[in-house]
């Protein structure tokens, strides 16, 4: 007999129609924590502190000591940097190189762009 030709006799002979099988809602934690994280805005704070950590290897100790980065947003990476001289520095000389390493390093999804401010 059918599968389905036999639930409708038994749902008629019992009066009441049969429970539909609910499907299988067992997802495992690697499936579900990165839609997780993304929903709750954790990935790209993950990101943010791995770019910290890794900022005075990227630039060296001198560059690293007098800035520092802020934060990750929407791919734009914003640094403070403490002197206007070393702004100018990293903004016209060393930020396409900078730049490179942290794509190479992160991806180009993870970091687009590097906006330096003073302060």
């Amino acid at each position: 007999m059918n599968a389905a030709l036999r639930a409708a006799v038994i749902a008629e002979w019992r009066g009441l129609p049969q429970k539909k099988a609910r499907p299988d809602r067992f997802h495992t934690t690697g499936e579900l924590l990165p839609k997780i994280m993304q929903r709750l805005g954790l990935r790209e704070r993950l990101h943010e502190t791995e770019v910290i950590d890794a900022w005075s290897k990227i630039v060296g100790e001198f560059i690293a000591a007098h800035s520092a980065p802020v934060a990750l947003r929407d791919g734009i990476l914003y640094v403070r940097v403490l002197q206007p001289a070393l702004h100018y520095e990293l903004e016209q000389i060393s930020k396409i190189d900078i730049l490179r390493k942290l794509k190479k390093r992160f991806g180009t999804k993870t970091i687009r762009d590097i906006r330096f401010r003073v302060g």
